[in-house]
């Protein structure tokens, strides 16, 4: 079944802790956390702090996508912080297959993002190497786009790339989720859906979840 991951950068900041409570008992999955460095993309957001106190909430279990340039100098630190899984896009560093590597050596889950204008073939060099494929379906660094469809495509394509290989991999998508688009993101082969104004301000996040699973 697809997993759900709500982006806490559309959560209320006043209340974070009952916001992920509220994510848990609606029946989430995983939660997203958006670092951004002001570098990679044009804002600031989250740090390891604020996973670390959610990891050790034990709510849920933190998906960390780094949007900050040279991830491999902090995969330790969110390590550490707790992160399940960690996420470094394709475009941020240039030694991936290492970087990858590092990420799973730290124990967890490793996740490789492509931008909307980045091709999935730069995958073919690190098949077997991450757990976990992120398309962005907008352009990182802001909530509440809308979706570019030309991205779209390329959850298809990757979800062939993963099968012809014989590798299991999650499919990610991240950027204008809704209850509209995910059954279509969900047959071209997503399996974890990222959503975040969508979902924060639906009036019934629990009705919003089993919607888009169903």
């Amino acid at each position: 079944m697809v997993k759900i991951a709500p982006s806490l950068l559309a959560a209320n900041y006043l209340k974070i802790g009952d916001e992920i409570a509220r994510m848990r008992d609606a029946g989430a999955d995983w939660l997203h956390f958006d670092v951004m460095d002001g570098m990679f993309v044009p804002n600031i957001s989250f740090g390891q702090g604020i996973l670390k106190a959610a990891a050790g909430s034990g709510m849920l279990p933190c998906d960390a996508h780094l949007m900050i340039e040279k991830p491999e100098r902090y995969i330790e630190e969110f390590a550490s912080a707790g992160a399940k899984v960690i996420t470094v896009h394709a475009e941020a560093t240039n030694h991936l297959n290492r970087v990858l590597n590092q990420i799973r050596e730290c124990g967890c889950l490793a996740g490789v993002a492509l931008n909307p204008a980045t091709s999935p073939e730069c995958l073919r060099y690190v098949l077997g190497d991450f757990d976990l494929a992120l398309v962005m379906t907008v352009n990182p660094g802001f909530g509440g786009q809308k979706m570019i469809p030309a991205a779209v495509e390329k959850i298809a394509e990757i979800d062939g790339m993963l099968r012809q290989a014989g590798i299991h991999a999650e499919i990610e998508v991240d950027g204008g989720v809704n209850e509209s688009n995910a059954p279509m993101l969900i047959a071209k082969g997503a399996t974890v859906l990222v959503a975040g104004s969508a979902l924060f301000r639906a009036a019934d996040a629990a009705s919003f979840i089993r919607s888009v699973k169903k």
